[in-house]
């Protein structure tokens, strides 16, 4: 029972429930930011730059070749499909990756500016040496 008892002390600590709630925040956060880029973002490059669609821009390396099959229905040449780079794709997550990590530097950079400034420490008084110098110093200026 000891060690169902440290998990849960373990689980329930602050910083891990926060790191939790992040992680969950950011998956959303994510979605959403996907989401914007698919139906804003890019239909509005697309109709800035001519009709450009990410999700057609690639980059064939090899074009599909059909499977041929002879009369009696036996395969003589098997296809192939398609090889290609998806450089589209890699654009688009290229925008929400710019999106988030703006959006990340905006949110800490609000945060640092609503943190207090903690105010300077008193200074400390004089040491034990220091309180004798200075009854040193008293005595010899009498």
């Amino acid at each position: 029972m000891g060690m169902m008892k440290e998990f849960k002390e373990f689980a329930m600590k602050g910083n891990l429930i926060d790191i939790a709630v992040g992680f969950v925040m950011g998956a959303a956060f994510t979605r959403l930011v996907t989401a914007f880029t698919g139906g804003i973002v890019t239909p509005l490059i697309s109709m800035i730059t001519g009709d450009v669609k990410f999700d057609k821009m690639k980059w064939v390396l090899r074009d599909a070749v059909p499977e041929v099959t002879g009369a009696d229905g036996v395969v003589t040449s098997p296809g192939f499909a398609e090889v290609a780079v998806l450089y589209g794709a890699f654009l688009e997550a290229a925008i929400d990756f710019l999106i988030v990590a703006f959006v990340m530097f905006m949110v800490v950079k609000a945060v640092n500016k609503m943190k207090k400034a903690e105010p300077e420490p008193a200074p400390a008084g004089p040491t034990d040496d220091q309180k004798l110098l200075m009854e040193i110093r008293d005595l010899l200026k009498k």
